[in-house]
């Protein structure tokens, strides 16, 4: 499934680790909930139950768990990624838990209760019902036939950082998972995960700590604009001593989003202005990402780029994120500025 919101992406990369899903359960369940599971039997559902319509508003992540008592549980995951609760979270969930059952019944296997969690991280502060019949204004005497369940949710803003580190004292990726979620919003992200270097550090050193630490870079990149690439830079290269292997992650993310906006600012009305200033967006990052990924200075291509417009441009970054050496990246560039001459000179004529 494609996920476009960057919250719920990092959502669904942190947390489709089992380990890291096992880690929070045990650390942020209540009590009385997670003494039923048998969590060392936690497993990743590998099936879908939701369509297109809403692949925006759910990341997707079922687990089963069997109980101490014997059977199973699914447990759901749910990342809700708006920045304002929304009051209709408990009939989406129930549209999924039903499509569950459904599967179930089809496959002719036992219906299993699904146990809802929802993680939130929005500034506003969480005022919705955490169960079905909130959404109904009804006498009490009539609630009973409606049906109903409640959700679990975790609102990252009712825990402080020590909260954080100190619940989950050893699991590195989930505690740099919740604060960033915790802080993306945040004026001062940039301060916070300056913050975070040590945590960084550490788990860099894990064996699939790299590819993680991936991860928070492209999310930090896409999903806040309080933090410049070249902060980001600075922040990665103190934590790791290899630190620059990393910079075409950002580069990586920075061109996609100037490519993007550039796109967008030239449709506004056709203006030359906001073409041009995509086009330099797209042509600053691009360069930045062949510094890094080639190790070419800056101004390597700039003679042969000066002359490209938006769209060849963003051509060329799919090609640089695409390519393993600088001859294959050189001879899309050449096509190119072969196109772009042979364009010239049918005007001219």
């Amino acid at each position: 499934m494609t996920i476009s919101n960057p919250h719920d992406r990092f959502f669904r990369e942190s947390f489709s680790h089992q380990e890291t899903a096992r880690d929070f359960l045990q650390h942020y369940l209540p009590p009385a909930v997670r003494d039923h599971l048998d969590l060392s039997s936690l497993e990743i559902s590998k099936d879908s139950f939701i369509d297109s319509k809403l692949q925006e508003h759910f990341s997707d992540l079922l687990y089963k768990v069997a109980l101490r008592q014997g059977g199973e549980t699914y447990i759901y995951v749910l990342f809700e990624h708006k920045s304002y609760p929304d009051p209709l979270i408990a009939f989406q969930l129930l549209r999924y838990m039903v499509r569950i059952w459904e599967q179930a019944l089809k496959q002719q296997e036992k219906l299993l209760p699904v146990l809802p969690v929802v993680m939130y991280h929005g500034q506003a502060k969480w005022q919705v019902n955490l169960n079905f019949v909130g959404l109904f204004d009804l006498p009490e005497a009539l609630q009973p036939f409606v049906p109903d369940y409640e959700y679990w949710l975790c609102d990252l803003s009712q825990y402080s950082d020590i909260d954080i580190k100190a619940g989950v004292e050893r699991v590195v990726i989930l505690q740099v998972g919740l604060l960033l979620l915790k802080y993306i919003w945040q004026d001062d992200v940039r301060d916070r995960l300056k913050g975070m270097v040590d945590l960084l550090r550490e788990l860099g050193q894990q064996e699939t700590g790299l590819e993680y630490i991936r991860t928070v870079l492209r999310y930090v990149s896409a999903a806040t604009d309080k933090i410049t690439a070249a902060e980001l830079e600075e922040i990665v290269i103190e934590a790791f001593t290899e630190g620059e292997a990393l910079m075409p992650t950002i580069a990586e993310q920075w061109i996609e989003q100037g490519r993007i906006e550039g796109l967008e600012k030239g449709r506004e009305e056709g203006l030359e202005e906001g073409r041009e200033e995509g086009r330099e967006a797209a042509l600053m990052l691009l360069r930045r990402f062949l510094k890094y990924h080639f190790g070419l200075p800056l101004d390597h291509f700039d003679q042969q780029l000066a002359t490209l417009d938006l769209a060849a441009l963003t051509q060329l970054s799919d090609v640089a994120f695409e390519v393993d050496t600088l001859a294959e990246f050189e001879a899309t560039l050449a096509e190119l500025q072969a196109k772009l001459e042979d364009t010239n000179r049918n005007r001219e004529t």
